[in-house]
């Protein structure tokens, strides 16, 4: 899987061993992405990615169950602390189908956009922020989070430093 990662300004990669620890650094991750941006999640089916999405958008203050959007393409958060726009886009057939749900309309500067299998879109999505790659080790998962944008070198540089919260 990380065979060929995109050319990063900052690459993190963290060794999390169970779910728990993935929600925790969804958690620090949190306050860091408040403000908005476009994260990409690669992986295999089962690697963590919706469960590191769930972790996040309770992390922001969701106090409800986060579900998969893997039949409904997006589900949206109207936070306190912002808008979080979940995409899983594993069953998109066309990369136009995003124009026709109107994807536009939610990929806006305040909102943090977390899009699971964002290679089904591609040529319809803009450049990602970050993208968090999942490689399945049976026991363990390791993440490689890749910043792409000026901005997300900031969230990486602070997750690093544990200068969170």
């Amino acid at each position: 899987m990380t065979d060929c990662l995109p050319p990063a300004k900052m690459i993190l990669t963290r060794e999390l061993h169970g779910e728990r620890a993935t929600l925790q650094l969804a958690a620090q991750l949190a306050p860091l992405v408040v403000n908005g941006g476009l994260i990409f999640l690669q992986g295999t089916l089962g690697a963590g990615k919706t469960a590191f999405c769930r972790g996040l958008i309770q992390a922001l203050g969701h106090a409800g169950a986060v579900k998969s959007p893997t039949y409904t393409l997006v589900e949206d958060y109207q936070l306190d602390s912002c808008q979080v726009c979940h995409f899983d886009l594993y069953r998109l057939g066309d990369p136009e189908e995003l124009e026709f749900m109107g994807i536009r309309d939610y990929l806006s500067d305040q909102a943090l956009c977390l899009i699971e299998w964002p290679d089904k879109g591609r040529g319809v999505l803009p450049a990602a922020d970050m993208e968090i790659h999942f490689d399945d080790l049976g026991e363990s998962r390791r993440l490689q989070l890749l910043a792409l944008s000026d901005r997300a070198v900031v969230w990486l540089a602070a997750l690093e430093q544990g200068d969170v919260g």
